[in-house]
Formats: C-alpha cells, structure tokens, sequence
C-alpha cells in the first residue's frame, strides 16, 4: 500500500476527531446509527442460523456469515461511525502525529458509546416486537460464547478485528461501489463464519439473549465485552493499522 493510500486513514482520523470537537451531537448520532447497523446484522444472522438449526446448521453458519456483512455494507454507504473500524483509524492519526492521544480516546469512547446506545435500542425493539422466534436458538450458543477461557476469548477479539478492519480499509481505499461490496462481504463474513469475537455484536447480542433467555450471567456479560473489546482494539490498531503504516514508511 503505497503512503498516498495510508494517508487517506491518517485524513480521516482527523475529520473524525474534528467532528467530535466540533458537533458532538452529530457524531454521536452517527455512532448509534452504526450500532443500528450492527444489530440489524445480528437480528438477521441468528434468525439465519435459527432457521437452519435442525436441518444444515453448517450452511447456517455460511449464510449467517454472510447476511452479517449488511453491517459494514450500510456503514459504509449510508455513513456511521463503528468502534472497531476506529481502532483502525484512529491509530493511524497517532502513529502519524496528526491526531493526539487524548483524541484517540475520546473518538473510540464516544464511538463505544453511541454504538451501544444504537444496539440497545434495536435490540430491545426486535425482543419486544415478539418476531424473534430465536429464544432456544440464543439458549444453545450463548453460554458457551460466555464462558470462554479468556485466552481464546481475547484471540479470537483481535483476529475478528483484524478481518473488520481490513473490510474497513478495503472500503475507504476502493472507488468502485462493487469491489467495496465485495471486499467487505469477504472480509466480514470471514470473520463471523471463524466464530471470532466482535465487542458491538456482542453488545446487540447481549441485549437480546439478556431478554430472551433466563438467568444470564451481568458478570460473565461484562467479562466478555472487556476482554473482547481490547482485543479489537489490538487487532486493529496494532495487527493491522502499525504493519502498514510500516510498510509505507520509506515513502514518507
């Protein structure tokens, strides 16, 4: 990836940071939009993998994997700003001096924040409207997606964010709406079909199991979304965001 190219991430952590100073309304809005986006992707996904859960539970997971990649569809082309894509962003503003560190912060919590707000509010919708159908299909899986050791829990949250933000990159780099479409159904649905762990899906999907399925663990639910979220924040600001701007570095 030529400098050019790794500039344009560097330009856009510091739009984003000054959209946050600026209108902070307005970016947190885009934010919850985005958690929006991310539920919807979950709601479709388990009904997915609910449907097929006694007859192909594999192809479930193929299809469910790749109905997921809605979520970085309608974030890239309606607009929203996602957590797991900032990890990405945002470090290349700071590893090009562009952006502070205080920036950082503030981008990815207000960012965390909106994009909860946004998967709360779908996912109480989806469980309050009765349409679900999935209550045993959440009762089968999210136990076990709790209980995790921790080790494979925090590996399986930075190999996740290392396929999203590639699906990210990919998205901002590409001109031609179809070979975004692509990528980002590729790198997406990779993610999901590996049964990697994504802290806003999480956060959609906590939502809705926590209404639906009896005697949930907050505990464990919190265990989760920590150890989760900073293993998105290393696969996609350290995996992914320091190689490459390493391997533009010469061109500086």
């Amino acid at each position: 990836m030529s400098y050019d190219n790794v500039k344009l991430f560097s330009n856009a952590a510091v739009s984003k940071a000054e959209l946050l100073r600026s209108h902070p309304g307005k970016y947190f809005i885009r934010a919850v939009m985005a958690g929006l986006f991310i539920a919807v992707a979950m709601i479709y996904n388990n009904v997915i993998g609910n449907i097929f859960m006694d007859t192909d539970p594999a192809w479930g997971k193929v299809l469910g994997g790749l109905v997921f990649s809605i979520a970085v569809l309608l974030i890239v082309f309606l607009g929203g700003e996602l957590f797991t894509g900032n990890n990405l962003v945002m470090a290349f503003g700071v590893y090009d001096k562009v952006v502070t560190p205080g920036q950082l912060c503030k981008v990815w919590l207000a960012s965390y924040l909106g994009n909860f707000a946004g998967c709360t509010i779908l996912s109480l919708i989806f469980a309050a409207s009765g349409a679900s159908g999935t209550k045993e299909y959440f009762a089968g899986y999210i136990e076990n997606k709790l209980t995790l050791p921790a080790g494979q829990m925090f590996f399986k949250a930075v190999l996740c964010n290392f396929f999203v933000c590639l699906a990210v990159a990919c998205g901002m780099k590409c001109k031609d709406e179809a070979a975004k479409f692509l990528m980002i159904t590729i790198c997406i649905s990779g993610f999901v079909i590996s049964g990697f762990e994504h802290c806003v899906a999480n956060m959609a999907t906590f939502v809705t199991a926590y209404l639906l399925v009896p005697g949930l663990s907050v505990k464990l639910i919190l265990r989760n979304m920590f150890i989760v979220t900073i293993g998105n924040i290393i696969g996609g600001s350290v995996l992914l965001a320091l190689p490459l701007r390493k391997m533009s570095a010469d061109e500086e």
